[in-house]
């Protein structure tokens, strides 16, 4: 006897993925348009209901910056190659903003978002993605405004020299944006059962951006550990861009090329975490 479930011929079956090495890039482009809707939404609806708007994109790292340049550049009297105070941690923070929060708001796919996952299916990979393309919009901002700035002390004859290695942004934009993916869904399906893993991870974030030269130069650190900074792969990614766009810092194509490496592994191995946990995430959510 035919079973019916056999003998039915749908024209749309959902199934659960039990290809373990599978990570499922080509069902997240036949959900494109629900990706840019997505975006969309972490755009407009992050500052609707507030009175400065989308000058926050601008006012953040501002204040960021200046908050730098009083503790680090002025109480703690820490050096900065030589560039202009506002230049060296604007680049900084431009960069690094764009890894944390990629990081910080993938970290939450599945506790911010069950019940839309409870109720419609869709590959659940696309939220966290949503997440790298909406914050690289936010990056573009902000790197605008840390051009208009490098314009400016440059024409003033200030000490810094952008040179041809700024045609490395989009690979470093896309080693950032691959990093903070890969950690967050990691941790995305950590928390899942653990939530209290949540406020450990904006700690360990904010321990990170030290062991990272954002807010201080790698010539500054002693040379017996510069080794354990340069393990950190974020480091060749924040020095490459200060370097590109100030003529201060270290380009190493060899830590370039362990930054790629361990984004590409972190990145696969996020992926297969990320799809094995969704199965079973509304039982424990």
């Amino acid at each position: 006897m035919n079973n019916p479930k056999e003998s039915l011929d749908w024209d749309f079956r959902i199934e659960p993925n039990n290809e373990p090495l599978s990570v499922g890039f080509s069902k997240v482009w036949k959900y494109r348009d629900l990706l840019m809707l997505f975006v969309k939404r972490d755009i407009v609806t992050v500052y609707k209901q507030t009175i400065l708007g989308p000058l926050w994109f601008f006012i953040q790292p501002i204040l960021t910056t200046i908050t730098f340049m009083f503790i680090f550049g002025n109480l703690a009297g820490l050096s900065t190659d030589g560039v202009p105070q506002v230049l060296f941690y604007l680049s900084g923070v431009t960069i690094w903003n764009y890894f944390n929060e990629t990081l910080t708001q993938t970290s939450k796919t599945f506790t911010e978002n069950a019940p839309i996952f409870g109720k419609v299916y869709f590959p659940r990979l696309v939220i966290p993605l949503s997440k790298v393309i909406s914050n690289l919009l936010k990056f573009a901002i902000q790197f605008g405004l840390f051009l208009i700035t490098l314009i400016i002390y440059y024409l003033l004859g200030k000490d810094v020299a952008p040179n041809i290695f700024i045609l490395l942004t989009p690979f470093l934009l896309l080693l950032m944006g691959g990093l903070g993916l890969g950690f967050g869904l990691i941790s995305s399906a950590l928390t899942t059962k653990y939530r209290d893993l949540t406020f450990l991870i904006a700690f360990g974030v904010q321990l990170l951006m030290y062991a990272t030269p954002v807010i201080y130069p790698m010539s500054s650190i002693s040379e017996k550990y510069q080794l354990f900074l340069w393990l950190n792969p974020l480091t060749s990614i924040v020095e490459s861009f200060k370097y590109a766009f100030l003529g201060s810092g270290v380009l190493s194509w060899i830590w370039l090329g362990y930054s790629f490496l361990f984004t590409s592994v972190l990145l696969f191995l996020g992926a297969l975490t990320f799809n094995k946990i969704e199965k079973s995430f509304v039982d424990t959510v």
